[in-house]
């Protein structure tokens, strides 16, 4: 994003090849994606991040539980729609200002997906549960059926079939084969489902 400021938080990885962006700064990221979004260029973003930053006084200001409440004012005629589009995704809890889940909307409703670092060394989760979506789809993967995953893990065949399509269209890393596997397309409908 230019000179100045990163555009989001980076910490050291402890060892090669580990992550390098905190939570925080994934977060971040999500608030700039959806400045991006709304036609804002490169520099009115960095403009609109330091507003931000400076009005609340904290280096954290683009994931402050303030922005969203008060980014109407700093955003102007963006800000009712980051509130109600974007900044619906992240969880704040009681008192602390930074939030504490990023939901991914990618994985729909029927199974809603988050990020949350207590859970899942930050890796995606079933909300309700705070299953690992790498675990559904390992069994998947490996042969399993819908119906035995939806036992194993407290949830419904149509939560599995989401999380199979949701994965199948937006591929995480090596995983995207997982709902191919043994015939099943969550494209089509299951024989059991007729």
């Amino acid at each position: 994003m230019g000179c100045g400021r990163p555009a989001v938080h980076r910490v050291e990885p402890a060892r090669k090849g580990q992550p390098a962006i905190p939570f925080i700064g994934l977060a971040e990221a999500h608030v700039l994606r959806a400045l991006r979004l709304f036609g804002l260029r490169a520099r009115e973003v960095r403009d609109a991040a330091t507003a931000v930053r400076n009005a609340f006084g904290t280096p954290y200001g683009l994931v402050s539980k303030r922005v969203a409440t008060d980014s109407v004012d700093i955003f102007g005629d963006h800000g009712h729609e980051l509130v109600a589009v974007h900044l619906r995704y992240l969880t704040w809890e009681g008192d602390d200002d930074c939030p504490t889940s990023l939901r991914l909307k990618q994985y729909g409703e029927l199974a809603p997906v988050v990020i949350d670092p207590r859970f899942g060394h930050g890796l995606p989760v079933i909300a309700e549960n705070r299953v690992p979506v790498g675990a559904v789809m390992g069994l998947r993967a490996a042969g399993e059926t819908v119906e035995a995953i939806a036992y194993e893990y407290d949830i419904t065949p149509e939560q599995v079939d989401s999380l199979c399509q949701a994965v199948e269209q937006y591929p995480p890393a090596r995983s995207s084969q997982a709902c191919r596997l043994r015939g099943h397309s969550p494209h089509t409908q299951r024989p059991d489902a007729v």
